[in-house]
């Protein structure tokens, strides 16, 4: 007898919030190349991500809040392991640069998701103000 295979996927929120951080990298690529533009992929991912993942939130009547968050722990990881990645390999590293950084990962992988949540909540927000515009436009022809 064959088991039938099974396949996982992503909860709504992490399958969003990925979307997102996906499609926040050309708008952040672009608003990079901008005169005096120090944008980085993990700023890009935890503000234009988390808006992008809080619309198509709640234009699939999930909740855009929790997408949001999702976006924004996933900006702060990765900008966090971008960061070590160039700035670990050619600084030294002496205890109190190690302890500094420790101390500041844990502070950025909690205020990222913050950030995330609200840009969540105002893609969200925006959503459902142009949806409801929308819908009340066709009623009201």
């Amino acid at each position: 007898m064959v088991s039938p295979l099974r396949v996982h996927t992503l909860p709504p929120a992490w399958r969003f919030a990925l979307i997102g951080a996906i499609a926040s990298l050309p708008v952040t690529a672009i608003l990079n190349w901008l005169p005096n533009s120090e944008g980085t992929i993990g700023g890009g991912i935890m503000i234009i991500g988390a808006f992008v993942a809080g619309v198509i939130a709640a234009i699939r009547s999930s909740n855009p809040s929790a997408a949001g968050l999702r976006a924004g722990f996933i900006g702060g990881v990765l900008g966090l392991l971008i960061f070590i990645a160039t700035a670990g390999t050619t600084a030294p590293w002496s205890l109190r640069r190690v302890v500094f950084v420790v101390f500041a990962s844990g502070l950025v992988v909690c205020v990222a998701p913050l950030f995330g949540l609200g840009f969540g909540r105002v893609g969200g927000w925006v959503a459902n103000t142009v949806g409801s515009r929308w819908t009340t436009n066709v009623d009201a022809s």
